[in-house]
């Protein structure tokens, strides 16, 4: 039986250089797949999959909040990637749990396991409680060579918890660290006030 998988890690952590590596390899070898991402995430344009480290594939699917999956013709289908998947609802993450199940399709699914604040994202939370398999990609601290599990924003260098759970960007917004670095970058901060 087909599994679904959450492959997470931090920013900056190569998670969607490897959903590409691995939508190659299965059309290297001929096999169909299919390229999904939120649709709210514009970053690099609305349907480029794109790494920090330049490859880029376009998504074959932009979900949106009105998207079912279980609509979609899948019979030619090998395997499901899903890109940036904490930002997915509940609902989608019970779809792609169905559609590994049911259709015996492998669903992998690659994103941060948590916000700039800590807190689980709704998708990732999802995956964690269901997936068949979960998988660390590992990155180094910003800041020390621990491994990274915190995704710390900053705004013109200066640490902050400040705005929504949901604010886009990537190396000019968010570093890597591990949970000291985390927690000394924030208290420096409350220190200068």
């Amino acid at each position: 039986m087909a599994k679904l998988y959450f492959r997470f890690g931090t920013v900056g952590s190569a998670k969607t250089l490897n959903l590409l590596a691995v939508a190659h390899n299965y059309r290297q070898q001929g096999k169909h797949i299919l390229l999904l991402k939120p649709g709210m995430d514009s970053r690099f344009g609305v349907e480029n999959i794109r790494s920090r480290a330049g490859l880029e594939m376009a998504a074959d699917i932009l979900v949106t909040p009105e998207t079912n999956l279980l609509d979609i013709d899948l019979v030619e289908i090998d395997c499901l990637l899903v890109d940036e998947v904490q930002f997915m609802s509940v609902r989608i993450i019970e779809q792609l749990r169905e559609i590994a199940m049911k259709l015996d399709i492998p669903v992998i699914c690659y994103g941060l396991r948590t916000d700039f604040r800590s807190h689980l994202f709704e998708g990732s939370r999802r995956l964690i409680e269901i997936a068949d398999s979960i998988e660390e990609v590992k990155a180094t601290c910003h800041f020390c060579n621990k491994k990274s599990i915190m995704n710390l924003k900053h705004v013109n260098g200066v640490a902050t918890t400040e705005g929504p759970s949901v604010d886009l960007g990537a190396e000019e917004k968010y570093f890597p660290t591990c949970y000291g670095c985390y927690t000394r970058q924030l208290q420096a901060v409350t220190c200068l006030c």
